[in-house]
C-alpha cells in the first residue's frame, strides 16, 4: 500500500531522474536531415537544463544556509550590506528555491519536453528578477553584479546552445534594471554610489554578456559541425554496409573461384565456387584443410614457388595454368589470375585473385592437337609422296606416259594446293595457340615490298595485273620482322588477285603519320560489301567472290595476327564496285 512518503519518493524520482540510454540512442538514430539537427539541439537543451537546475538548486541552498546561519550568528562580511538587504535576503533565496523546484517539476512534463527554451527563460528570469522585484517594491535599485555573473556564466557553460535565448535572458534582466529603475527614479541603497549605472559597470556587464554569448555561439557551431559529421559517417557506414552486401552476393554467387591466400601457403578466404572446383561442399572446408598449398594442391609442387616468383617480380599473374588434385583425388586443370596486396609500407599482406576450372578447355585443346597431328602425319606425308612421284614422272624425257601431261600438271597443281591448305591450317593453329613469333630488326620497307613484288611477278602476269609501287626509300626504318612483313604484302596482293577479274590495277603506298608508318594496298576491283568487311579478318572466313574455292580464308587472318604482333592495326576501306584499300600501321623504330 502506497504511503505519502513512497508517493513523494516516486514523484521525486520521476521528476529528477536522468534520461535513459535508450532514450538518447533512439533520439540519435533519428538524425538524418537539417530539421533533425534542430531536434537534436532541442533535446540537448532539455537535458542540460536539468543539470543547470540542479546546480542552481544546490547553489541557492548554500546561500540559504548562509542566511540562516547569519540570522543566529551574524557574519561580519554581511555587516557592510544595507539593513534592508540583510533582512530580506533569506526571503528572496527561499522564494527562488521554490521557483526552481516548480521548474524542476515542469521539466519532466510534456510542456517541458516540447518547450525547454521557455523553461530556460522562465527559470532564469525567476532567479534574476526575484531580487529586482523585491528591490523595486522596497523603493531602491539593486545592481546584482555577482548574481548576474554567476547566472550568465553558468548558463553559458552548462547550456551552450541557442545563443539567442541567452541574449534574451540577459536583455530581459538589464532592460528591467535600467528601464524600470530609471523610469521610477530609484537609487541604490549604497550611499557612496547611489547611481544605478556608471561607465565601468556598463562596460563590465556588456563584455561579460558578449563573451558568454560568443562562447555559446561558437560551441553551438562546433556541435552543429560535429552533428553533421556524425550524420555523414553514419551515411557512409550505411553505404559501406550496402556495398559489403553487394560484394558478399558477388563473392558467394560468382562462377569463378575467388580466394585470398597468405604468403606462407594458406587459404584465408574462399567462395563456394572455389570449394566446388576443389571438390568441397563448403567454402570453410577449403580454408580449414589447405594449410600447405604447395604440397596439398598442385601436382607439381614447384608451381607454388613459380607462382610466388612471378608475384615478386611482376606483382600479378594472369592465366597461370596448373594441374591440381581435387578432394576425391581426381586431377583437373585450373587457371589462376591474381595480384599481390601490399600495405602502405609496401609489405606483402596476401594474394588475392580468381581461379577458373579449364579442364574442358584443356581436353578440347588436346583433341585439336591430336587432330592437327593427324593432319600433319596422315595427310601431309601422303600428299608429299604422291607429289614426288608425279614430279618424277613428269621429269622423264619420253612422252609415252599413260596419262596426258595436261592432266598430270593439273594433278600436280591440285597436290600443291592441298599441301598449301594443310600448311596454312597448321600455321593458323600454331598462331592461335602460341601467337606470332617475331625476329625483329631495323627494316627498310621499300626492300620488303620489292621482294614481295618480285616473287609474285609470274602471278601478276598470269592475271594481267598492273602493279604500281609508290613506297619511298626515304621512309624511316621500322622495327619489324622482314619475313613476316613480306608475308603480309604477299597475302594482300594475292588476295586482291583472287577476288577480282584479270586486268586489275594495284597500287602499294606507305607514308609517315606521327610515330607510325601507314601502308596501303589498293585496287580498282569489284570491291567488298560492308557486311563482308566486318568479318574479313576472321579465322576461316571466305569471301563470296573468291575464284579459287578451295581457299580456307587464312591469308587475311594471318595478316592481322602478324600486324597485331608488331603493335600495329589493320583494316579495309571499300564499297561494292569501287575497289578496295587494305591498310595497316607499323611503329617506327
Amino acid at each position: 500500500m502506497a504511503t505519502p512518503f513512497t508517493t513523494v519518493q516516486r514523484w521525486w524520482r520521476k521528476t529528477f531522474s536522468a534520461p535513459t540510454t535508450d532514450e538518447i540512442t533512439t533520439f540519435y538514430k533519428a538524425q538524418r536531415k537539417d530539421t533533425e539537427w534542430l531536434a537534436h539541439r532541442h533535446r540537448f537543451l532539455w537535458q542540460r537544463l536539468r543539470l543547470w537546475l540542479w546546480l542552481v538548486l544546490i547553489c541557492l541552498l548554500s546561500f540559504t544556509l548562509r542566511d540562516i546561519y547569519g540570522f543566529f550568528f551574524p557574519l561580519k562580511e554581511l555587516e557592510t550590506l544595507p539593513e534592508v538587504l540583510r533582512a530580506k535576503s533569506l526571503v528572496i533565496n527561499v522564494a527562488m528555491l521554490i521557483s526552481i523546484i516548480i521548474f524542476f517539476a515542469l521539466h519532466k512534463t510534456k510542456l517541458g519536453r516540447q518547450r525547454p527554451d521557455l523553461l530556460f527563460l522562465g527559470s532564469s528570469w525567476s532567479i534574476s528578477l526575484a531580487s529586482q522585484l523585491f528591490a523595486t517594491i522596497r523603493g531602491f535599485a539593486l545592481p546584482d553584479t555577482p548574481g548576474w555573473s554567476l547566472l550568465f556564466l553558468s548558463q553559458a557553460v552548462l547550456m551552450p546552445v541557442c545563443w539567442i535565448i541567452h541574449l534574451l535572458c540577459q536583455v530581459g534582466v538589464l532592460v528591467y534594471y535600467f528601464g524600470v529603475n530609471t523610469a521610477l527614479g530609484l537609487k541604490t541603497p549604497v550611499p557612496e554610489h547611489p547611481e544605478i549605472y556608471n561607465v565601468t559597470f556598463i562596460l563590465y556587464i556588456f563584455w561579460f554578456c558578449a563573451i558568454c554569448d560568443i562562447g555559446v555561439y561558437l560551441y553551438d557551431r562546433l556541435q552543429r559541425s560535429e552533428f553533421y559529421a556524425r550524420q555523414e559517417l553514419e551515411s557512409a557506414y550505411q553505404k559501406l554496409k550496402v556495398a559489403e552486401t553487394k560484394y558478399r552476393s558477388i563473392f558467394e554467387n560468382a562462377v569463378e573461384g575467388i580466394f585470398q591466400s597468405s604468403p606462407d601457403g594458406r587459404y584465408i578466404t574462399a567462395n563456394p565456387a572455389l570449394a566446388s572446383i576443389y571438390g568441397y561442399s563448403l567454402a570453410e572446408e577449403v580454408t580449414a584443410n589447405f594449410t600447405d598449398i604447395e604440397h596439398q594442391l598442385y601436382i607439381d609442387p614447384n608451381r607454388r614457388a613459380e607462382f610466388v616468383r612471378l608475384m615478386e617480380k611482376y606483382g600479378s599473374v594472369s592465366e597461370f595454368e596448373s594441374q591440381i588434385y581435387r578432394r576425391d583425388g581426381s586431377i583437373v586443370w585450373i587457371s589462376e589470375k591474381a595480384y599481390a596486396v601490399l600495405d602502405e609500407q609496401g609489405k606483402l599482406l596476401y594474394y588475392e585473385g580468381l581461379i577458373e576450372d579449364i579442364t574442358q578447355r584443356k581436353q578440347t585443346e588436346e583433341e585439336l592437337r591430336v587432330f592437327f597431328h593427324a593432319v600433319s602425319h596422315d595427310l601431309r606425308n601422303p600428299v608429299l609422296g604422291s607429289l614426288m612421284v608425279l614430279k618424277n614422272l613428269l621429269a622423264r624425257p619420253e612422252d609415252n606416259i599413260s596419262i596426258s601431261r595436261s592432266i598430270l600438271e593439273r594433278m600436280i597443281q591440285s597436290s600443291d594446293r592441298q599441301l598449301n591448305l594443310i600448311n596454312s591450317l597448321m600455321e593458323a593453329h600454331v598462331s592461335e595457340m602460341q601467337g606470332v613469333v617475331l625476329q625483329r630488326q631495323a627494316v627498310q620497307l621499300l626492300a620488303v615490298v620489292e621482294a614481295a613484288i618480285a616473287d609474285l611477278e609470274p602471278l601478276l602476269e598470269q592475271n594481267q595485273a598492273k602493279l604500281t609501287n609508290l613506297v619511298s626509300a626515304d621512309l624511316p626504318l621500322v622495327n619489324a620482322d622482314p619475313t613476316q612483313l613480306w608475308r603480309v604484302f604477299s597475302n594482300l596482293i594475292v588476295n586482291a588477285l583472287k577476288h577480282n577479274p584479270p586486268g586489275l590495277l594495284l597500287t602499294i603506298n606507305a607514308t609517315r603519320k606521327d610515330d607510325k608508318i601507314y601502308c596501303t594496298v589498293s585496287d580498282n576491283g569489284v570491291g567488298i560489301s560492308q557486311q563482308q568487311s566486318a568479318r574479313l579478318f576472321d579465322l576461316y572466313f571466305r569471301g563470296a567472290s573468291i575464284r579459287n574455292s578451295v581457299s580456307l580464308g587464312l591469308g587475311l587472318y594471318l595478316c592481322k595476327q602478324i600486324i597485331n604482333a608488331h603493335g600495329g592495326e589493320i583494316g579495309v576501306n571499300s564499297t561494292l564496285d569501287a575497289g578496295a584499300t587494305f591498310w595497316f600501321t607499323l611503329p617506327i623504330s
